[in-house]
């Protein structure tokens, strides 16, 4: 009775283009009729007499299956009810455990690697949150490997922002249980750091300070600088939303105190945006932010602040003074340039040679002083 009632092929979407943050979902139009049939299911797998061992007859792979393939439903009732449905199923059938997660697994990598389209994916992060944490220790190499090639990659998904919470949960759960894996996670998410999505680089900030929070001392120190180096460059975003996040992190007493146990590699990763944001940026509350923050590493070490401080001034005196010298070899440039056409007299007893040679060396000196802008 269950089968014939709710396993039906679902309609192509009407909407490629939906988005859950501006567009309602489709409801099922049948709803009012599948949802007495949902509930009297979990009745009857919450029921005191149930005997999974009878039942283990009707509830086969083929039949979890088809109530995975379900979860694409784009109505969240739907997949509401599904979730407790499948997560019965698992607590009561054990021998359907595995399966249920390599399906799980099947339909996460179509998802990364082929459609990118799937509705469910953040109630299917839901019963593996609850999964992982019951994971026995140490963890299986099935486990390991499902974090690296599909939780991880999850975080490129351009839907990200409709299953973000579930899946950062997934993340520290595995951490909880093994905190070797914090290098892996962290780089992981370095390799996938959002360029030009502001809302989902926010989204990354908040998951690191997630895994902050549960960090071991040692696995801090092996990822912090690459980690802090990105930090670095989230606080100087000119999107004041992302570096109000990063900057977010100085109210946490944990990871303040990481910082402080390791100020002598991390502030001089940190100072230089800083201390310049402090007199370049355009928003008044990032430039409050920060002037908070310096203070606190004045506090941790003003001997080190004071001389990265001088550092700094020092490196900007030098790039004025190569930006001055520039803008004079491009004016002199200019000068040659109007000589040659005739429209001004040019300077006396130069002949075309020694001119050509002076233009060559003007343009090397341009060069050199880019490219040692660039490399700044």
């Amino acid at each position: 009775m269950i089968a014939c009632n709710i396993f039906r092929p679902l309609p192509p979407s009407d909407n490629p283009d939906f988005d859950p943050e501006e567009d309602d979902p489709i409801l099922e139009a049948a709803w009012p009729h599948l949802s007495y049939v949902y509930e009297f299911f979990l009745r009857f797998l919450e029921s005191p007499d149930f005997q999974p061992v009878a039942a283990k007859k009707y509830i086969d792979q083929k039949f979890v299956l088809q109530l995975l393939e379900l979860f694409d439903s784009e109505d969240p009732r739907e997949r509401e009810l599904l979730k407790t449905v499948v997560h019965r199923i698992y607590g009561k059938f054990l021998g359907l455990r595995s399966f249920i997660r390599k399906q799980i697994n099947n339909i996460f990598l179509r998802f990364i690697y082929e459609t990118e389209q799937f509705n469910g994916v953040g109630e299917l992060l839901e019963i593996l949150g609850s999964i992982i944490n019951g994971f026995a220790l140490p963890l299986k190499s099935e486990h390991t490997r499902f974090l690296a090639k599909v939780l991880i990659p999850l975080h490129k998904a351009k839907s990200l922002v409709t299953f973000h919470p579930q899946l950062a949960y997934c993340i520290v759960q595995f951490l909880d249980k093994d905190a070797t894996l914090t290098e892996q996670v962290v780089r992981g998410l370095l390799k996938f750091w959002p360029k030009t999505y502001s809302q989902k680089e926010v989204m990354f900030l908040g998951e690191i300070e997630e895994i902050l929070e549960v960090i071991e001392p040692l696995q801090f120190q092996i990822i912090m600088v690459p980690l802090f180096k990105q930090i670095a460059k989230s606080v100087s975003s000119s999107h004041f939303q992302v570096a109000e996040r990063a900057l977010s992190y100085w109210n946490n007493d944990n990871i303040v105190s990481l910082i402080e146990e390791n100020h002598d590699t991390l502030i001089p990763i940190l100072f230089p945006s800083f201390y310049r944001i402090s007199r370049e940026h355009w928003n008044q509350t990032i430039v409050a932010l920060v002037g908070n923050v310096l203070k606190i590493f004045m506090e941790m070490n003003t001997n080190l602040c004071n001389q990265l401080a001088e550092k700094h001034k020092v490196e900007r005196q030098r790039e004025r003074k190569r930006e001055k010298e520039r803008e004079e070899l491009w004016k002199k440039l200019e000068q040659l340039r109007m000589s040659g056409s005739g429209d001004t007299p040019g300077p006396p007893n130069i002949d075309t040679k020694t001119s050509s040679a002076i233009t060559n060396n003007a343009f090397t000196n341009v060069h050199q002083l880019g490219v040692n802008v660039t490399k700044r």
